[in-house]
């Protein structure tokens, strides 16, 4: 998901707004949050003012009920990324934004069937002394069932909470029910993982797991590191990457680009096309480079990958890609009700390609199924 995160806007004051009741204030919030900044000024086709008066006029009993009323408005929009986010979760995805959560440890992506799993389990982490394991199909986790209408964003947000809380959590795995009470702890971020591969001393590999603020400058370091073990080539590894802060994804790009060089192109909602491009000169234009990629490559991680091959920097290797070419800012909402998400724009990749639903193509198509610390397995033997 590629994100950015916005305080609350003031406190309006439109005529009767003082008159209604807090939870009428919280529901007329949401709904003018979303106004304002939808991609889709159609809302799906639905009569969206009428929504609103609907909304406003409500007798809630809890602002429970008024969150449940902006929950079920939000789902008729069509779009599964524009969501309420109740207090709990808001300051969930928070806390991910900035690297400081409680969670169980593991990394989820989808499976071929499209169901959140598990991708990878941190080590020592509260799910690897669980037993969790990779591949494992999330079907329960805190109470609420997963399928394949879930996204792994919906199970991660069911997993994390305060520290030392327990959360229930049942998987499927080679066909058997397995239940798990994890005790959730606090998990640091480790974003960008390097390694030289095991069967050539001159291939350096990065994991970069998400995009965040910091993405940038760790990359750059793990890249000097690398060369100084004697890589003269670098392998990208952004399987099961969802994306995470759009800036993160073209700022790192931008490290291998020359000047001058497009890297995205973000449409609003209003139909206003902010280009994008690099002003100087990458830390380094010359080192051979290679992305490796898989179905669940998407959002910031495809901006990254798509502006290094367009450009012509780099060979994509793998399998399609996801394909989620629409952006999403998170508002919060005040009085600590929570916040939302709200699917404000779609970007172009630097050749003007609508990615969306779609995903980048790969230059070379090869196995996704290698170890995590053995990336380099999944490529042909004369691709580096």
């Amino acid at each position: 998901m590629s994100l950015c995160f916005c305080p609350s806007p003031p406190a309006a004051h439109a005529s009767g707004y003082t008159s209604l009741t807090p939870e009428q204030k919280m529901a007329a919030e949401a709904w003018r949050t979303v106004d304002s900044t939808f991609l889709d000024r159609t809302f799906n086709g639905q009569d969206w003012f009428k929504l609103r008066q609907n909304l406003v006029k409500a007798k809630y009993e809890s602002m429970e009920d008024a969150q449940d009323s902006v929950t079920n408005m939000m789902s008729k929009l069509g779009d599964k990324y524009t969501k309420y986010l109740p207090p709990a979760k808001y300051q969930s995805l928070v806390d991910t934004a900035t690297g400081t959560l409680a969670g169980v440890g593991v990394e989820i992506a989808t499976n071929s069937d499209l169901i959140p799993c598990v991708s990878d389990v941190e080590p020592n982490s509260p799910a690897m002394k669980a037993g969790l394991l990779p591949k494992d199909v999330f079907l329960e986790g805190d109470g609420a069932k997963f399928d394949k209408t879930s996204t792994p964003v919906d199970v991660a947000l069911r997993l994390r909470g305060p520290v030392g809380s327990k959360v229930g959590v049942t998987v499927l795995r080679d066909g058997t029910k397995i239940d798990f009470i994890i005790e959730r702890q606090t998990i640091k971020v480790e974003s960008v993982r390097s390694y030289i591969a095991k069967e050539n001393k001159q291939v350096g590999v990065i994991r970069i797991k998400s995009f965040s603020g910091t993405t940038t400058s760790s990359v750059k370091d793990a890249v000097l590191e690398l060369k100084k073990k004697g890589a003269t080539s670098i392998l990208f590894d952004l399987r099961s990457n969802p994306g995470g802060l759009l800036p993160g994804g073209t700022e790192t790009a931008s490290l291998f680009l020359e000047a001058n060089k497009p890297t995205l192109f973000v449409v609003s909602n209003k139909g206003v096309i902010d280009a994008q491009e690099t002003f100087v000169d990458g830390f380094d234009t010359e080192t051979n480079l290679v992305i490796l990629v898989d179905h669940n490559t998407a959002s910031a991680a495809e901006v990254f990958t798509a502006a290094l091959k367009e450009n012509g920097r780099a060979k994509v290797v793998g399998e399609q890609t996801f394909g989620k070419g629409i952006i999403q800012t998170i508002r919060e909402l005040s009085e600590n009700n929570g916040g939302v998400a709200v699917t404000v724009a779609r970007y172009e990749t630097p050749k003007h390609n609508d990615i969306n639903k779609s995903g980048i193509a790969v230059d070379t198509s090869t196995d996704v199924e290698c170890p995590k610390d053995d990336a380099l397995a999944c490529l042909p033997s004369d691709l580096l």
